[in-house]
């Protein structure tokens, strides 16, 4: 009977089934060797007290601190026996911050004896705002006894004065799991070392047990150090691993090399261009032309500042492969951008689009659109041009995708932000054509270069990082709506004047505002808000603002007199094309909507947006919707309305995107300010993140170095054949929902 491999061994058996239960559920650890790898996120010293003043709101913390004072409050409350309620104040200080702990009804006994003034302990709970101060909810806690209290069972029951602090949720506090991870800890010598040998002598770094145990086991910094400095080698080298067998793959795959005639449709496009491309867009339209001209697939990922001219420069490489014989495919997330992105290339092209048609170019061809809400007959027309070959160029949404769409010879595949097509889109159009079509993935999120290696790693990149000439620059402000009312009042006055100079506006919410049609989904939401706040919180935590309340309220109110439309998700396509229509025109003035706006909708006259309940969105998101305004030769504005307290991160957030409009500084800012495990996971449809001690904006080199000698050991060894613990860590990186997210990149 085979043995399990210690680091494979269930939870269940070493910890009992009631904390491999919260293990499994909170912390998706499974297994030993899971525990092991959940490292701690910091460590502190037991002398030393945590930093109170940078507490994240909304997240779960484990800080160390001292009592300051306790004060137990009596009121009166029909939920309590005899009427009468105890609520518990403690006041915690690090010397500089102070933050509030609250605990009530029965659960203010235990602490109202052990919290006394001048008491250390660890504190866990989650951050939360009340009367605009952050305090602690009913926290756990675990007093730190003194040095000299020998009897006393502490948290540092074992090494050296360094306590680390684990990344914990509310039914399990990091001082619990860094307990269960000393029971594991014996079997981390037989851990099976990833790095190849050669690797990890000639990086000089610590064997695999040892880094597992100096990162849980630390006696001094340089332990961390040590250990932090091999465990990230192994996190950066086995993801690029995994990236370049993609890459190395896909470099197998034969394609039909596509290359523009020399007189043909391109050439008559960019005749008729009314200016000059940017030096940027000329360098990139080389990368693609020569990726184009080779015989296995392009697989590029464009990315550009909003309106750098991403779509000027995939239409150059649509028309370069109809120019040689091909097809090509555009798909939008939406159907309003792939309604607009038809347009503008209509536009672009005017009498080149109309191949074959009287009146049409002779170099033209058909530029068709398809989406799923398209009366049958068009739908029928626009496929009979496809599978004749009729129409070179097709823009969609993943109606494209579906069996009935077939191509005559579908040689590129364009798609607008990557990250909302998952895998079985890309294979399937993929699918379509004679051989693998040449891919070109565009993204307006700027990506700093070691995520986009990361992220997108099988993906060769391009950036375009200069503005055309004529775009205005965008003057952005904060709007402290809590603070200073009146700020408010003089916003709306802002776009008032605008309207009367002939300009449009955007105004953005959070919200649609018809959720609570669902009685059921809204009963569900309120227990669970209800469930998780104390009595003082409920009033504290209000819904983001909704697009009909506000329009509604604009309508009436500030902006009365002037004509206010609304544009959601949720609306009937028709109803939105007909929305952005006339907006478009300048029929409307103010346009209220979601963040459907977000991404490649082109009005120049619009010169204003006022973004409510702006700290609901993150950096990047804010600054796509940015983008929408100052697209014609009038300045833009945009206005970013918050309620939260000046020192709060997220008001900190928006001061950093109304400080600068380079989306590559504010890619940076949003990482450093989110913790890392949601980078990948943003830009990859919400997938867990494999990164635990890889800081990806800090350890750029470490990605870089790991990419070469990964790509190397691919080429030597596309199989890892010789590199056996390799495959296992492999194998493991590549369970389901991890192949999926490297199949998205």
């Amino acid at each position: 009977m085979d043995l399990v491999p210690a680091l494979e061994e269930p939870l269940k058996k070493v910890l009992g089934p009631a904390t491999a239960k919260v293990m499994a559920e909170h912390l998706g650890l499974h297994s030993v060797g899971d525990l092991l790898h959940h490292y701690p996120r910091r460590y502190e010293e037991r002398g030393q007290l945590t930093h109170l003043a940078d507490l994240p709101m909304d997240e779960h913390v484990t800080v160390v601190a001292q009592v300051a004072d306790a004060r137990l409050h009596t009121f009166a409350s029909a939920r309590a026996p005899r009427g009468k309620g105890q609520r518990l104040e403690v006041t915690i200080t690090d010397g500089s911050g102070r933050l509030q702990l609250v605990f009530f009804g029965n659960g203010v006994h235990k602490p109202h004896k052990e919290l006394l003034p001048g008491t250390r302990a660890l504190f866990a709970g989650k951050v939360s705002l009340f009367n605009r101060r952050l305090q602690l909810a009913h926290p756990a806690y675990e007093l730190l006894r003194g040095a000299d209290d020998e009897a006393a069972e502490t948290v540092e029951s074992w090494a050296g004065a360094l306590i680390p602090l684990y990344p914990a949720t509310a039914k399990l506090e990091s001082w619990k799991i860094g307990k269960a991870i000393q029971t594991v800890l014996p079997s981390a010598q037989e851990a099976i070392d990833p790095l190849p040998e050669s690797l990890r002598e000639g990086r000089g770094l610590v064997p695999l047990p040892e880094a597992l145990l100096k990162i849980h086991r630390p006696h001094t910094k340089a332990d961390i150090a040590d250990a932090q400095a091999r465990l990230k080698w192994d996190e950066a080298f086995v993801l690029q691993v995994a990236l370049a067998r993609r890459r190395h793959a896909d470099a197998q795959l034969p394609a039909v090399p596509r290359k523009p005639a020399p007189d043909g449709l391109l050439a008559a496009f960019d005749d008729r261009l009314p200016f000059t491309l940017t030096d940027g867009q000329q360098k990139v339209s080389k990368e693609i032309f020569d990726d184009l001209a080779t015989d296995h697939p392009m697989h590029r990922l464009l990315q550009g500042e909003v309106g750098s001219g991403k779509t000027l420069v995939a239409l150059r490489a649509m028309l370069a492969v109809v120019d040689a014989g091909g097809q090509a495919a555009m798909l939008a997330p939406t159907e309003v951008l792939a309604q607009q992105h038809h347009r503008s290339v209509v536009e672009m092209m005017g009498e080149l689009a109309e191949g074959g048609m009287l009146g049409g170019s002779e170099h033209g061809t058909k530029v068709v659109l398809l989406t799923g809400s398209m009366g049958t007959a068009a739908r029928r027309q626009a496929m009979l041009d496809l599978v004749t070959g009729e129409a070179g160029i097709v823009i969609g949404t993943h109606a494209l995708i579906e069996d009935k769409v077939q191509f005559q010879d579908l040689g590129l595949v364009v798609v607008d932000e990557q990250h909302r097509f998952g895998v079985e889109q890309r294979d399937a159009l993929r699918g379509k054509g004679k051989q693998p079509p040449h891919l070109l993935v565009m993204t307006a999120t700027p990506i700093p270069r070691t995520v986009a290696m990361t992220v997108f790693g099988d993906l060769e990149t391009s950036v375009l990082d200069q503005l055309p000439a004529g775009r205005s620059p965008i003057a952005s402000h904060v709007v402290p709506a809590a603070d200073k009312p009146h700020f408010l009042t003089r916003a709306w006055e802002r776009v008032r004047e605008e309207v009367e100079n002939g300009h449009q506006a955007y105004v953005v919410c959070p919200r649609i505002g018809d959720e609570e049609d669902d009685p059921k989904k809204a009963a569900q939401q309120k227990s669970h808000q209800k469930s998780q706040q104390s009595p003082e919180d409920e009033a504290e935590k209000r819904p983001p603002l909704a697009v009909l309340d506000i329009a509604d309220q604009l309508a009436k109110g500030p902006l009365s007199g002037l004509r206010v439309e609304v544009l959601h998700g949720r609306m009937h396509p028709d109803d939105k094309d007909a929305v952005m229509r006339r907006f478009a025109a300048g029929e409307t003035h103010v346009l209220v909507a979601t963040t459907v706006i977000e991404v490649g909708v082109n009005v120049p006259n619009a010169t204003a947006m006022v973004i409510m309940d702006a700290d609901r969105f993150g950096v990047s998101q804010l600054h796509q919707l940015r983008g929408r305004v100052g697209r014609g030769s009038a300045p833009g504005l945009c206005l970013l309305v918050s309620e939260m307290p000046e020192a709060s991160p997220a008001r900190q957030r928006l001061n950093a995107v109304a400080s600068t409009l380079d989306g590559f500084e504010l890619s940076r800012i949003d990482l450093e300010q989110r913790r890392e495990g949601d980078v990948l996971g943003q830009a990859q449809s919400g997938a867990r993140t494999s990164l635990r001690v890889l800081a990806v904006i800090e350890d750029e080199e470490i990605i870089a170095e790991a990419r070469q000698e990964a790509t190397a050991v691919v080429e030597a060894d596309p199989e890892l054949i010789t590199l056996p613990g390799l495959r296992t860590a492999l194998d493991a990186l590549l369970d389901e929902e991890r192949e999926q997210y490297l199949e998205m990149g």
